[in-house]
């Protein structure tokens, strides 16, 4: 056994490798709107600190933005007004960046003109490691064989399609953080640490909300699971539970209220506009878009795992596991197939986040006996 994690590893740093190699030749000035405008929004952190929060088109008076829209030939790059990726705010007549900024920040930790790049490696990495602790945890030939494949392919995503959008490699991250979490959280029995360990979970998803606005949706299942836990069985335990994430998960939303409050006159206002903010509805051209793409053979796997789980049981935890990540996936998938809007990640956040809790609830959990059943609470 020992001897195939030693291979299984030698295969995932290989993947690691190309991916860093890959990484290494990118170009920040790809073309892409978005793209220059997370990185506007890093500038504005690094001239101007916490300040860089305001992302009214004024600011750009040492002329980045225009500079970097000339770069990758914007047809009106000298006219403020048509700025992309920006929304006007007539009320507060300001026209700012519409992403919320917890991107920008992330991109703002690295030098300018080296930003990219070592995020995305630093996205690639944290997958490898999570990989290489799955591997780790795998006890027989089929875990040992399910993690390294599940490895394999988590980091080979941290290139696509996660480089769709700079906003995929700091959700990536937390995905796997909280995926790692969640599944710890359902076989640790003393209550202080279920408490910090829901508590932990929430501050997360909450903070990944100011890299990608529609993170907030990942919330939503665990909201629905700690309420209907409470309900069923109303008790202390259950009621501090659903707490400790709600509170930690509102705090993790400050960022990105902050951002609103400043750009959008109100913390519950939004900055985008157009078809993003259109009312949900079926859309054919849509749904069939998501069923061609890889983003729907992630969402099908997660889907048939927790199924798998709740329909013939595991050990341990797993099931109240695979019940939350059944529950959060399907008003995820609820809600982005009555988005007007479909692009090859939308729906990767919540597959990722899925799959990860589902892949190390399967494998003997944190704190686990070799029976299979969680140890004895010490504290709490």
């Amino acid at each position: 056994m020992k001897l195939l994690k030693i291979i299984c590893g030698i295969g995932l740093l290989a993947i690691l490798a190309s991916n860093i190699w890959s990484i290494s030749r990118w170009h920040e000035s790809r073309g892409v709107y978005d793209d220059v405008c997370y990185l506007r929004q890093a500038h504005l952190f690094q001239r101007f600190g916490w300040r860089g929060i305001d992302t009214d088109i004024t600011r750009d008076d040492d002329r980045y933005f225009a500079n970097k829209l000339k770069e990758i030939g914007y047809p009106e790059w000298d006219n403020p007004a048509r700025s992309p990726c920006h929304t006007p705010m007539p009320a507060l007549n300001k026209i700012v960046i519409q992403y919320p900024p917890g991107t920008g920040f992330m991109l703002a930790a690295f030098p300018a003109g080296f930003q990219v790049i070592p995020l995305f490696m630093l996205a690639s990495l944290v997958a490898f490691g999570f990989a290489v602790l799955a591997l780790l945890r795998a006890s027989t030939f089929p875990q040992v064989v399910l993690a390294a494949i599940f490895g394999d392919v988590a980091v080979y995503l941290m290139i696509n399609p996660t480089k769709a959008s700079y906003s995929m490699a700091p959700t990536m991250m937390v995905c796997a953080l909280a995926g790692y979490l969640t599944a710890r959280f359902f076989v640790t029995e003393a209550v202080r640490q279920r408490i910090f360990l829901s508590a932990l979970i929430g501050l997360l998803i909450g903070l990944s909300v100011s890299f990608r606005l529609p993170n907030v949706v990942l919330a939503s299942g665990y909201g629905v699971f700690f309420l209907g836990a409470f309900l069923i069985a109303r008790n202390r335990e259950t009621f501090l539970d659903g707490l400790g994430f709600s509170v930690a998960f509102l705090i993790g939303l400050a960022p990105t209220l902050a951002a609103h409050a400043i750009n959008a006159g109100s913390p519950f206002a939004t900055t985008y506009g157009g078809i993003d903010i259109a009312p949900p509805e079926l859309n054919a051209t849509v749904l069939l878009s998501y069923v061609a793409d890889l983003q729907f053979v992630l969402l099908v796997i997660a889907a048939a795992w927790s199924t798998l789980i709740l329909r013939f049981g595991y050990r341990g935890r797993a099931g109240p596991a695979a019940l939350l990540v059944a529950v959060n996936l399907a008003l995820n998938i609820f809600f982005f197939m009555t988005h007007p809007v479909f692009t090859p990640y939308y729906t990767v956040p919540v597959s990722m986040l899925s799959l990860w809790t589902l892949l190390f609830a399967t494998l003997k959990p944190y704190g686990e006996t070799a029976a299979g059943k969680p140890r004895p609470a010490t504290t709490g």
